[in-house]
């Protein structure tokens, strides 16, 4: 990749490891778009808990700790992608991600899976956001 390449990967310390050949996050120009985050908690390598709420909120922190190795966070996120093994955990997934935007209202499709590359995985998602002032 050259210099003047609009793209670039995102990696950073601490981030969360792929469990694939892809990058966290790719940037181009402005926009920053995040890989699918599982709930593996990046200290500990391990699932951060069983129950969608516990793992949702880690897929936030993981989220966010990505947005801010790229210059932005989760106040600028335009749309995610939200991935459920079982629609019956939409409920308590849509709270926590409530708490996590407040007032903030990006776009986003909800959508049941087969399953998840992770054992015990019951939520994944994706961001698109933008970075100001770049």
């Amino acid at each position: 990749m050259d210099s003047q390449s609009p793209f670039r990967p995102v990696h950073a310390e601490g981030l969360p490891t792929p469990v694939g050949p892809y990058s966290p996050a790719t940037v181009f120009d402005r926009l920053v778009f995040v890989s699918g985050q599982g709930a593996t908690d990046p200290a500990t390598g391990q699932l951060a808990g069983l129950d969608v709420e516990t793992q949702a909120d880690q897929v936030f922190r993981n989220i966010a700790a990505i947005l801010k190795a790229a210059g932005t966070d989760l106040s600028h996120v335009l749309r995610c992608g939200v991935f459920l093994v079982d629609m019956r955990d939409f409920a308590a997934m849509n709270a926590v991600y409530a708490r996590v935007f407040g007032d903030h209202r990006p776009a986003r499709t909800t959508v049941a899976v087969a399953s998840l590359p992770h054992a015990g995985l019951r939520v994944e998602i994706d961001a698109v956001a933008w970075i100001p002032g770049a």
